[in-house]
Protein backbone atom coordinates (compact mmCIF):
# COMPACT_ATOMS: atom_id res chain seq x y z
CA UNK A 1 0.00 0.00 0.00
CA UNK A 2 1.66 3.45 -0.98
CA UNK A 3 2.15 6.00 1.42
CA UNK A 4 0.19 9.45 1.31
CA UNK A 5 1.91 12.72 1.09
CA UNK A 6 1.75 14.27 4.94
CA UNK A 7 1.10 17.83 5.17
CA UNK A 8 3.86 19.14 7.35
CA UNK A 9 2.33 21.64 10.59
CA UNK A 10 3.98 23.06 13.65
CA UNK A 11 2.64 22.05 17.08
CA UNK A 12 0.99 25.76 16.84
CA UNK A 13 -0.68 25.09 14.26
CA UNK A 14 -1.80 22.25 15.89
CA UNK A 15 -3.13 23.91 18.89
CA UNK A 16 -4.61 26.83 17.23
CA UNK A 17 -6.07 25.02 14.17
CA UNK A 18 -7.57 22.50 15.44
CA UNK A 19 -10.93 22.16 14.37
CA UNK A 20 -9.56 22.57 10.90
CA UNK A 21 -6.48 20.08 11.56
CA UNK A 22 -9.05 17.42 12.61
CA UNK A 23 -11.67 17.53 9.76
CA UNK A 24 -8.76 17.44 7.20
CA UNK A 25 -7.97 14.21 8.98
CA UNK A 26 -11.58 12.82 8.64
CA UNK A 27 -11.44 13.68 5.34
CA UNK A 28 -8.08 11.43 4.73
CA UNK A 29 -5.32 13.77 5.02
CA UNK A 30 -2.02 13.16 7.02
CA UNK A 31 -0.20 15.76 9.14
CA UNK A 32 3.45 15.81 10.59
CA UNK A 33 3.72 17.61 13.60
CA UNK A 34 7.15 19.25 14.03
CA UNK A 35 8.02 21.15 17.52
CA UNK A 36 11.12 23.65 16.85
CA UNK A 37 11.33 22.53 13.07
CA UNK A 38 12.09 18.58 14.47
CA UNK A 39 9.18 16.33 13.05
CA UNK A 40 7.96 14.75 16.28
CA UNK A 41 4.66 12.72 15.46
CA UNK A 42 1.76 11.75 12.30
CA UNK A 43 -1.57 12.72 12.87
CA UNK A 44 -3.37 10.00 10.31
CA UNK A 45 -6.66 8.77 9.96
CA UNK A 46 -7.84 5.03 11.20
CA UNK A 47 -9.68 3.18 9.01
CA UNK A 48 -13.08 3.19 9.56
CA UNK A 49 -15.14 -0.20 9.58
CA UNK A 50 -18.48 -0.34 7.22
CA UNK A 51 -21.43 -1.71 9.04
CA UNK A 52 -23.87 -2.99 7.28
CA UNK A 53 -26.97 -3.42 9.73
CA UNK A 54 -28.55 -7.41 10.17
CA UNK A 55 -31.87 -6.07 9.10
CA UNK A 56 -30.49 -4.65 5.66
CA UNK A 57 -28.45 -7.57 5.03
CA UNK A 58 -31.48 -10.53 5.69
CA UNK A 59 -34.05 -8.18 3.40
CA UNK A 60 -31.18 -8.23 0.54
CA UNK A 61 -31.17 -11.68 0.68
CA UNK A 62 -34.46 -12.15 0.95
CA UNK A 63 -35.41 -11.77 -2.42
CA UNK A 64 -32.00 -13.97 -3.44
CA UNK A 65 -32.14 -17.36 -5.26
CA UNK A 66 -31.90 -20.29 -2.76
CA UNK A 67 -28.98 -22.47 -3.30
CA UNK A 68 -28.83 -26.45 -3.87
CA UNK A 69 -25.46 -27.17 -2.34
CA UNK A 70 -25.28 -30.56 -4.57
CA UNK A 71 -26.12 -29.05 -7.70
CA UNK A 72 -23.29 -26.45 -6.93
CA UNK A 73 -20.65 -28.87 -5.84
CA UNK A 74 -21.36 -30.76 -9.27
CA UNK A 75 -20.81 -27.68 -11.18
CA UNK A 76 -17.87 -26.73 -9.52
CA UNK A 77 -16.48 -30.42 -9.94
CA UNK A 78 -17.62 -30.36 -14.00
CA UNK A 79 -15.99 -27.08 -14.32
CA UNK A 80 -12.97 -27.32 -12.44
CA UNK A 81 -9.94 -30.29 -12.40
CA UNK A 82 -9.23 -30.37 -8.68
CA UNK A 83 -7.40 -33.49 -8.80
CA UNK A 84 -3.97 -32.91 -8.28
CA UNK A 85 -2.04 -36.53 -7.95
CA UNK A 86 -0.98 -35.82 -12.19
CA UNK A 87 0.68 -32.63 -11.35
CA UNK A 88 3.97 -31.52 -11.68
CA UNK A 89 5.28 -29.16 -9.10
Amino acid sequence: MAEHAHREITQRELRNESGSIMRGVERGESFIITRNGTPIGKLIPLRRRTYVPRAEVMAAFATAPTLDAGRFRRDLDSAVDQDLSDREW
